[in-house]
């Protein structure tokens, strides 16, 4: 999996491309997440179009990086879900907890009104 990084004003873009599947892609994502918390950075849009499949793992990890985030007193929203991840957060009832948008911009433009 291949992590990309953009800033857009005070919000951190990742773009994710692959699978998120445990091992070694949910480490680099936490890690991720925890050097954006060293920076100085609270809002967080993970972009989840190129993500083709998760399991149990990627989904702790993302309950992971917004909890961090969330602890650090930021927030972190997901964009550009699939069919097949959405259909896992509503399985899972994680769409309660995540607030997701169907574009990275509105995803961005949701913290303006916070």
């Amino acid at each position: 999996m291949a992590i990309k990084e953009k800033i857009e004003g005070d919000v951190a873009v990742l773009t994710l491309k692959g699978n998120l599947m445990g091992g070694p892609e949910t480490q680099d994502l936490r890690e991720h997440i925890y050097s954006l918390i060293g920076d100085g950075i609270k809002k967080v849009v993970i972009d989840l179009g190129k993500v083709k499949w998760m399991n149990s793992v990627g989904l702790g990890a993302l309950m992971a990086a917004l909890t961090s985030m969330r602890n650090k007193g930021g927030n972190l929203k997901l964009a550009n879900v699939t069919k097949k991840v959405q259909s896992l957060l509503m399985i899972t009832q994680l769409m309660n907890i995540f607030e997701t948008f169907e574009t990275v911009d509105r995803a961005v433009a949701s913290y303006k009104n916070e």
